[in-house]
């Protein structure tokens, strides 16, 4: 009568396990990256439209909340679409560059 004995990890100090990758992760970007916009309003009023968020639909509305107060203005997140009131395109940089996300300003 023989037991099999199979063998596993009960302890380890190394402190990294391998990791496997997400189906997320291994995905190619879907969009071609972040993209700053000016829109003229009516009134002569301006607005910054961001596109191109990175993330699940959560996430890019999480980032798109800490982007709105980060620039300390209101705004609305629709379709995958920021829009913020004013040109906040210089704090909206700054912002995801302490977040490593790389953007591009289109148009004029």
């Amino acid at each position: 009568m023989s037991r099999r004995h199979e063998s596993r990890l009960v302890y380890s100090t190394g402190g990294e396990k391998p990791k496997e990758p997400t189906p997320e992760a291994a995905a190619p970007p879907s969009s071609p990256g972040i993209r700053l916009r000016l829109e003229r309003r009516a009134s002569n009023r301006v607005a910054t439209v961001v596109t191109g968020l990175p993330g699940t639909a959560e996430e890019r509305s999480a980032l798109a909340r800490a982007l709105k107060a980060a620039c300390s203005t209101g705004g609305t997140f629709k379709d995958g679409t920021l829009e913020l009131q004013g040109d906040q395109r210089t704090r909206i940089e700054q912002f995801l560059a302490g977040r490593g996300l790389a953007s591009k300003r289109a148009g004029g």
